[in-house]
């Protein structure tokens, strides 16, 4: 079976079928391919907010945006060494990635390139985990520099579709989101590329995603559920149900069916009861620890999960 053999068509009667012998086969087949290409092992990944706040823009679900007036701790880009620590701290609670995700359209300043080069550096020469960034709109210059300083993965959501992404984000261009995933690929960086489903997309939209991120051939598809923060423009759409996540997650795995699809942030309060069937949806990797703005579960409570499951969190190759 190729990548391209779960054509749109079926994805999209997946998505929008309550049929139960329909979703009964979908989630039977997400389930198998995942064994099939990831066996019962989970990656997980952990991210630091190492600089919070004070964006330029627009995007319409973000509290970090200067257009948003939702209550956050804004602060500048963290030292070297407290990225460190906090890359240190991921890798014991088991995460194999660590992504350092700054606030802003792309590094502004000779000193902040600085800074996340040492702290990729020290992660690199001291610790097993890799370190992933997600810094905005990047030259390809300066991806190479961080490729060569240590940064094994880059992470550059295009959020949703281009149809939809004038709905979202108007400061930056479709061309923008889709320039830095090639660009990152051309540094010889692996790519970790996704969206935030429930921003009022279309089922069509949502596999129009997909279709681009096929095409793009990314690594590692994260996929956000809408948590609506009050302050800003979307903190009152609300349009999902735990059942239609867990469609958008098997049909992810169906049309990506070699890349990792990585649930992130969001889990909680949408899924909800349904939790823990997204791996027999067909999930392979999971964000463990918080979020850029809101808290995630316990790893304990994570870690039970799995167990329970009979799956396990990926180890480190020796």
């Amino acid at each position: 079976m190729t990548s391209f053999s779960f054509s749109a068509e079926r994805a999209l009667e997946s998505l929008e079928s309550n049929d139960p012998v329909i979703l009964g086969q979908l989630f039977a087949e997400a389930n198998q391919r995942r064994i099939q290409n990831f066996g019962s092992e989970i990656e997980a990944c952990a991210i630091l907010n190492a600089k919070c706040g004070a964006c330029t823009e627009n995007c319409g679900f973000c509290p970090q945006s200067i257009f948003a007036h939702a209550k956050i701790d804004e602060y500048p880009l963290k030292n070297a060494d407290e990225i460190f620590e906090a890359a240190k701290e991921a890798e014991a609670m088991g995460a194999t990635r660590f992504g350092i995700v700054t606030s802003g359209r792309t590094i502004h300043t000779e000193a902040e390139m600085e800074t996340l080069c040492k702290a990729m550096q020290r992660i690199r020469a001291e610790l097993r985990i890799s370190p992933c960034g997600s810094l905005g709109i990047l030259e390809y210059d300066q991806l190479v520099r961080l490729h060569e300083a240590g940064m094994e993965r880059y992470h550059h959501n295009l959020e949703t579709s281009r149809s939809y992404y004038p709905s979202v984000c108007t400061t930056r261009t479709y061309v923008d989101q889709i320039r830095t995933v090639k660009d990152a690929q051309r540094a010889g960086l692996s790519v970790c590329s996704g969206g935030i489903f429930g921003l009022g997309e279309s089922n069509e939209q949502r596999i129009e995603m997909f279709e681009t991120l096929r095409e793009l051939n990314v690594d590692s598809v994260p996929i956000n559920f809408l948590t609506p923060i009050p302050g800003t423009r979307m903190e009152n759409q609300n349009d999902l149900t735990p059942m239609l996540c867990l469609k958008i997650i098997a049909v992810a795995r169906l049309m990506l069916p070699r890349q990792r699809i990585r649930l992130c942030g969001g889990r909680d309060n949408n899924l909800r009861q349904l939790q823990s069937l997204v791996f027999h949806a067909g999930l392979d990797s999971m964000m463990i620890g918080n979020y850029l703005t809101t808290h995630g579960r316990t790893l304990q409570t994570d870690l039970q999960m799995l167990e329970d499951l009979q799956l396990h969190i990926s180890k480190f190759q020796s």
